[in-house]
């Protein structure tokens, strides 16, 4: 690693007026990069994550801080400024931090900010360069603009939980949501894309854009395959459990002790399985020899696969199909994937200095750029913990300013 190029959003600095997940998730992607993100929260409440909790992060005396893990978990490589937009005073100190931003992101309602002076049409007249990111439910446009939008509903309207659970008629059938907000963090990841896409153009115009990020849009385009099985056919697809709509056998198995996943995606590698099965000769069957065929006859291929696996041993499964070049794997709680060795070699836990904690955990980023590594500068940040700091230093204000504003709340 090269320690004489600065990190990628070097000299980036970005105004977080965002909350909760999804727009959290994009800025601490940009704060890892380098970039300077502000944070601003409300005064004695703050982002509506640092109450969702328990768990807390505990201190050196084993007791419970005041920072969920929820919070925690999307944070990191910020600065907390606390200041109320509601007044003419906070309002106005957060426009001045936009005049010298790069990147603003916000997931207020549809034109909620327009009150205040900072929405993207009043900001831009200041800073013509700013790259103003809105994330919302269902984007600025549309008859389900002003609606608010949870990940939850989403993943309901957006067709994930009409293909994720126990298929109809079996047991535990019906709807069923991801276990994390796959939504929020999707549009995270997009709107982080789109904000690094609207950076580079801005090299050549040296203009800033609006970037209208909607949680229903992610939703809908991460469906990937599953789209395109019902966009080329006109027939939605259904739940099918742990199996795959396209892909044979591609799904969990019960061994003698456990479960595991195999995950077989060609032809080549369903021969290599079915050798490590004792069933070789499935391979040559008409029924399975081809993918399309083993889709057409799933039923039928997996009444004879699944009592074969399960004669042995998960790990004994595992070893063998790992040999003969065939994908699969275990099915890990949390406690064990930190204590996988190839979780252990890559670092994706880290500790940092917490002034509440001593140190607090979080987890890398999976982001790994050679010369450029991600940085990992600050925990989570306490609740204004540089207010006075931002104010100083980035605004120009006076020590007594700042007291007569802290004083007024």
């Amino acid at each position: 690693m090269s320690s004489s190029r600065n990190a990628p959003l070097h000299g980036i600095r970005v105004l977080d007026l965002t909350r909760v997940l999804a727009g959290p998730w994009c800025t601490q992607n940009l704060a890892d990069l380098g970039a300077d993100v502000i944070k601003i929260e409300r005064p004695g409440a703050g982002d509506d994550t640092r109450g969702w909790g328990p768990p807390f992060l505990k201190g050196e005396d084993g007791e419970s801080t005041s920072e969920a893990a929820y919070y925690l978990s999307t944070n990191r490589n910020k600065r907390s400024v606390t200041l109320d937009i509601s007044t003419e005073r906070g309002a106005e100190l957060v426009r001045a931090l936009a005049r010298g931003s790069d990147i603003l992101v916000e997931n207020f309602k549809v034109g909620g900010l327009k009150k205040y002076g900072l929405d993207y049409d009043s900001l831009r007249q200041e800073n013509p360069a700013l790259i103003y990111c809105s994330i919302t439910g269902f984007g600025q446009t549309g008859p389900y603009a002003r609606r608010p939008g949870y990940d939850f509903m989403i993943q309901g309207m957006g067709g994930l939980m009409s293909v994720t659970g126990e298929p109809d008629g079996a047991p535990g059938a019906g709807p069923q949501k991801a276990g994390v907000a796959v939504a929020d963090l999707m549009t995270g990841m997009y709107a982080t894309v789109g904000i690094l896409a609207a950076l580079q153009e801005r090299h050549r115009s040296g203009l800033g854009q609006h970037v209208d990020m909607a949680l229903l849009d992610c939703q809908v385009a991460m469906m990937a395959n599953q789209n395109m099985n019902y966009l080329t056919t006109g027939q939605a697809p259904r739940r099918m459990g742990n199996a795959h709509p396209n892909l044979v056998p591609y799904q969990v198995f019960e061994s003698s002790d456990g479960h595991l996943i195999i995950a077989v995606g060609n032809d080549t590698q369903f021969a290599a399985c079915c050798a490590v099965l004792g069933r070789p000769e499935l391979a040559q069957d008409a029924r399975f020899a081809r993918n399309a065929d083993r889709v057409g006859n799933r039923d039928a291929l997996i009444a004879i696969l699944a009592p074969a696996v399960k004669q042995k041993a998960r790990d004994h499964w595992l070893g063998a199909l790992e040999a003969a070049g065939v994908p699969a794997g275990p099915i890990n709680t949390l406690a064990d994937v930190y204590e996988d060795p190839q979780v252990r070699a890559r670092g994706l836990r880290q500790e940092l200095p917490h002034p509440a904690a001593g140190v607090a955990p979080t987890v890398a980023s999976p982001l790994r750029l050679s010369d450029t590594p991600v940085q990992y500068r600050n925990a989570p940040p306490l609740l204004g913990q540089h207010t006075e700091e931002v104010l100083r230093d980035v605004l120009g204000l006076a020590e007594e300013e700042i007291r007569v504003l802290a004083g007024k709340g």
